[in-house]
């Protein structure tokens, strides 16, 4: 697999809302090519995480890094995980503002719905920031 596209780099406030906390930092990346096991992908971007300093003291505690996997092509798969394509994707502006970037046009399998429509129907609120460079 190969690295094909690399969205903008968003500042976003925490989902959930956690007073005190940084905001984060939020972009996706293309990948295209022979795709492995998604558990194996999925394991690997842990590992990733893991030699970046990433701990997990509690669930959405702030972190270093944090690699999901959002979609692969049009793979849908409930369980082990990870579940594909990801299961609240199409609710989070902070995954769908850089997936337009890296993907426009893409459609959601599980709703029907592009990256446009999904990012058209969310509340115009908490809009990420573009960092610029």
């Amino acid at each position: 697999m190969r690295l094909t596209a690399l969205s903008r780099w968003y500042r976003t406030e925490p989902v959930p809302p956690m007073p005190g906390a940084p905001r984060f930092v939020n972009g996706v990346v293309r990948l295209e090519g022979p795709m492995p096991d998604p558990a194996a992908l999925l394991a690997a971007l842990h590992a990733l995480e893991a030699a970046a300093g990433r701990q997990r003291p509690f669930p959405n505690a702030p972190r270093t890094l944090d690699l999901d996997i959002v979609a692969i092509d049009d793979l849908r798969r409930s369980a082990p995980d990870p579940v594909l394509p990801h299961p609240r994707a199409h609710l989070r502006r902070f995954v769908l503002q850089p997936l337009a970037d890296v993907a426009p046009g893409w459609v959601h399998p599980d709703t029907g719905r592009s990256v446009e429509d999904m990012l058209a129907a969310l509340p115009a609120e908490d809009l990420p920031e573009p960092i610029p460079g």
